[in-house]
């Protein structure tokens, strides 16, 4: 090893993960580069509806965090930027970072006059893809930076000039293009989450069927107040209320022709969405089809609130498939595994608790200083010459505090690893 010749901290992935590590590097008094490939920070936690288990909104954990960064100078944020490759070793690595044209540059306002200048709407992928927004648009109402974005389907069609002279402080940039420049660092922070299961790829719950059903990821949405309903669980075939929900346990995981690990966030999430429903509906019934439920530690206290619900009801069964009814509402079919029972079950919602996989799959991953295990999951190297840490999701399948923990053991590390003396 040459030695260190340069003291800058990488953070990859602006979720709560990379958050927590930037801000609990940078405070420390080293120099932080934080980089994030979409819009805003945040990551999935900024799309959850609430927390469990005291079911507080998401900006209670990040808007704390959002003002920390806005006061530390030594924190430096890119957004729509993502790494496109790494070599060197600890003290010495050269990342090259490729940025993605947001057509909005730092003297937008957040007025909004962009986006009332075109009815051209594309895919809110913020709601993932469950409705639409407009061309030019604020991610959502909590971003960070509070700075809209422009569609590239806008800029292709034209749509674009119209946006642009919209905007009477000179913000919208449509001459912006994708670069890639090299940065210099001591260490890398791997923070780059996970991304739900592929529901397609579960055919026999026929997710492409019918849009009353639905993913855990997309319930949250469904739930929250800024979401495509508004906040109103309904279904989305019909908007009528979602009064009779399911919801299945281990969608995807702890299947060896999927994710053969289990996810760990998803039984206490589907608990959540039971929460949900039972707020807006009193005479509403949730059942949750099961394989275990695995509520870790102090959590178990959310499930026994919810497991002394009556409406609430846990089927011990993993259901064999799901068939659509003539009335158009989703059918479960399957066979409960105490009593043996064969049902065929109708529900107004069904909710699939698919798994968390990381980010990397099918991405990129680091390839020096790391390794990738059989799942996807990055690792730190074993020995002297480690110099890339993984936070959060990155580094296995994690909950939000426990994502924040390993996020500030991540931060230790590379501060560690980038110190003159070595020690």
């Amino acid at each position: 090893m040459a030695g260190v010749t340069s003291q800058t901290i990488l953070v990859v992935g602006g979720g709560i993960a990379g958050v927590t590590a930037a801000l609990e590097a940078a405070e420390t008094g080293y120099d932080v580069v934080l980089l994030e490939k979409e819009p805003t920070l945040g990551g999935r936690v900024s799309r959850f509806n609430r927390y469990f288990p005291k079911l507080c909104h998401p900006t209670c954990g990040l808007e704390i965090n959002y003002q920390r960064i806005k006061k530390n100078p030594r924190l430096q944020v890119m957004t729509m930027a993502e790494v496109a490759g790494i070599s060197g070793e600890r003290g010495n690595y050269t990342v090259t970072v490729k940025t993605t044209p947001r057509y909005v540059n730092a003297k937008c306002t957040a007025c909004g006059d962009c986006a009332k200048a075109t009815d051209m709407e594309v895919a809110n992928s913020f709601n993932y893809g469950l409705d639409k927004v407009k061309a030019a648009h604020l991610p959502h109402e909590h971003a960070y930076p509070m700075r809209y974005v422009v569609a590239p389907e806008a800029v292709a069609s034209g749509e674009g000039e119209k946006i642009k002279a919209a905007c009477k402080y000179g913000a919208v940039d449509l001459d912006e293009k994708e670069a890639t420049f090299d940065l210099n660092v001591g260490a890398i922070i791997w923070a780059t989450g996970w991304r739900p299961y592929d529901p397609q790829k579960l055919t026999s719950y026929a997710y492409d069927l019918s849009p009353d059903i639905v993913t855990n990821v997309e319930m949250e949405r469904l739930a929250a107040h800024d979401g495509p309903t508004h906040g109103k669980i309904v279904r989305p075939s019909n908007g009528e209320p979602a009064k009779k929900v399911a919801l299945i346990q281990c969608a995807g995981s702890r299947d060896l022709n999927h994710l053969p690990y289990c996810s760990r966030i998803c039984c206490l999430g589907s608990l959540k969405h039971a929460a949900y429903v039972r707020e807006q509906y009193a005479d509403a019934t949730v059942d949750i089809y099961y394989i275990d439920i695995r509520a870790h530690d102090k959590l178990e206290a959310f499930y026994n609130r919810l497991r002394r619900d009556p409406q609430v009801n846990f089927v011990k069964s993993k259901p064999a498939h799901i068939i659509v009814g003539e009335d158009g509402r989703p059918v479960l079919c399957g066979e409960r595994t105490i009593d043996r029972e064969i049902y065929k079950e109708p529900y107004d919602l069904v909710v699939l608790a698919t798994g968390m996989e990381p980010s990397v799959v099918g991405g990129f991953a680091p390839t020096v200083g790391a390794v990738v295990d059989d799942y996807g999951f990055v690792l730190p190297e074993i020995g002297d010459g480690e110099g890339i840490f993984s936070a959060g999701v990155a580094g296995g399948p994690f909950d939000v505090s426990m994502s924040a923990q390993s996020a500030t053991a991540a931060a230790l590390k590379a501060i560690q690893a980038v110190r003159a003396d070595g020690a």
